[in-house]
């Protein structure tokens, strides 16, 4: 039975998170016992794609118990991971429930705000150009999944973009969430941001405009 390019890599996939690590005649055997017919060119082929998308590992030497050259073993990345069902915006959005439950809303805010100090981590930004910060800046947030990138403004000032909410549907229930990223980039460049855009709000982003009088240095705190 043929199968699609793009089906053949989610079932290696599976196979690997299933049995950790597996060489190419494990994914020939299983595969050939599921769908039929499949060389082992083939599944080189598909694991070097993967590989090239950074889903798996470089493979490493293992050596039989029998007799015979040493195979190569593939495991997952963390990349990998997200292609898997997890639970965890269940658990958070219960998490954030149970907060406001037993907080009021100050105390709520708190604890979100203690959460973008924690995402900011250990972000140390250069006595440089401002402009050289907000790139530093934006590769820490490309890092957590906002996939986001910054322009000039027309009046001088700076616009930083989030193109990716990583948790938008727990932010479409609250917007606590949209003032903890507030807080983010604000500690981030250490100055206070306006919001222009809102992806909670029906736009195609996140837009914060930086005025130009902070553009060349750090507000103090």
């Amino acid at each position: 039975m043929a199968f699609s390019m793009q089906e053949t890599r989610r079932l290696i996939l599976e196979i690997i998170k299933r049995r950790g690590q597996v060489t190419v005649d494990d994914i020939v055997d299983e595969l050939q016992r599921r769908r039929g017919t499949i060389t082992a060119v083939t599944v080189r082929h598909h694991l070097k794609l993967l590989q090239q998308e950074e889903l798996i590992d470089c493979p490493e030497l293992r050596r039989r118990n029998s007799p015979g050259r040493p195979q190569h073993v593939y495991t997952l990345t963390e990349k990998a991971r997200v292609f898997f069902p997890n639970n965890f915006e269940r658990l958070a959005s219960g998490l954030l429930q149970q907060i406001r439950l037993h907080l009021p809303d100050d105390g709520v805010n708190v604890i979100l705000e203690g959460v973008a100090d924690h995402l900011a981590g250990d972000l140390l930004l250069p006595d440089s150009s401002f402009e050289q910060r907000l790139d530093l800046v934006v590769d820490h947030l490309n890092e957590h999944g906002y996939d986001a990138f910054w322009e000039c403004a027309k009046d001088g000032g700076y616009l930083l973009h989030t193109s990716n909410c990583p948790y938008h549907q727990m932010a479409v229930l609250d917007e606590a969430l949209c003032s903890m990223d507030m807080r983010l980039v604000s500690v981030l460049l250490g100055v206070v941001p306006r919001r222009t855009e809102s992806v909670v709000q029906g736009d195609e982003r996140c837009s914060y405009y930086l005025p130009a009088e902070n553009g060349g240095r750090l507000v103090q705190e």
